[in-house]
């Protein structure tokens, strides 16, 4: 069999991106999201989804690299800078050995909790922003943690000892190589077979998705996505901004849902693990 979770990340970051990955689950193949809960309009938006798409399924997004914690800034001094908020993606990576890993934790948990306070219900799987839960061992573990407390599986990171399928930073490679098998066999979390990151900026083509779809093995696979509107908001909120259109529209098409028919795929959510 093969079953494929399309999984639209950023769910929450903007309206209007949020709108999209609503559209993109309603006319189109989208089965998944994830949820930005720190953003200032993200309990609207997964409301909004609960209302508006309601088989939409619907995890969590650890975020420590994008605007500001939940937590107030006294009880997360080493995850921000001094206006309070996220570093960066590359200052991040650079701050990595000065995280606090109980500041870590209890943003995380906050964030989650606000996901369950929401819904009323927990996530469906975890993962997080620009993959930063699989930067370090110990974020690796506190995820795994989570995932376990919480029953609810997570986005898989590896695919063999010379060949991590996430863009992680060339520094902390080695160190994933290693700790990763080693920290997903210990805490025996659910996962799809693989992850297919390449659907993503100049991989934003049709064709692109549809060969993804033409060679999928069996086994259960997530595509990860990131499709939206495009508005003001979102092109000052992200770099990330223009081909969240394209995707959009190519996972609306009719030739994505006959691809996906042709090979007999059958669209599935971590709930299905």
């Amino acid at each position: 069999m093969k079953r494929l979770i399309i999984n639209s990340d950023d769910y929450g970051r903007t309206p209007e991106i949020s709108r999209g990955i609503r559209e993109a689950h309603l006319h189109g193949v989208v089965t998944s999201t994830t949820c930005m809960m720190n953003m200032p309009n993200a309990m609207e938006d997964v409301r909004l989804a609960m209302a508006e798409a309601p088989a939409l399924k619907m995890g969590v997004h650890l975020v420590l690299t994008s605007e500001k914690p939940i937590l107030p800034q006294s009880q997360v001094k080493s995850l921000v800078d001094e206006n309070g908020w996220f570093l960066k993606y590359e200052p991040f990576v650079a701050n990595l050995p000065n995280l606090n890993l109980a500041e870590v934790e209890r943003e995380w948990r906050t964030q989650i909790e606000a996901f369950i306070s929401t819904t009323g219900k927990a996530p469906t799987h975890l993962d997080s922003h620009h993959h930063a839960s699989y930067f370090s061992p110990e974020l690796m573990q506190a995820m795994l943690q989570f995932a376990r407390e919480y029953e609810c599986p997570i986005r898989f990171p590896y695919n063999g000892p010379e060949d991590p399928l996430l863009s992680l930073p060339p520094e902390i490679v080695p160190s994933f190589r290693e700790s990763g098998p080693r920290l997903i066999g210990k805490f025996k979390v659910k996962h799809p077979n693989t992850f297919i990151s390449h659907f993503y900026d100049q991989g934003v083509t049709q064709e692109t998705l549809t060969n993804i779809l033409n060679t999928l093995p069996q086994g259960t696979h997530e595509l990860m996505c990131h499709p939206g509107y495009v508005d003001d908001v979102v092109i000052k909120a992200t770099i990330y901004n223009q081909p969240r259109a394209r995707e959009l529209e190519i996972l609306t098409s009719a030739e994505t849902r006959k691809a996906i028919e042709s090979n007999n795929i059958q669209l599935a959510s971590f709930e299905d693990l």
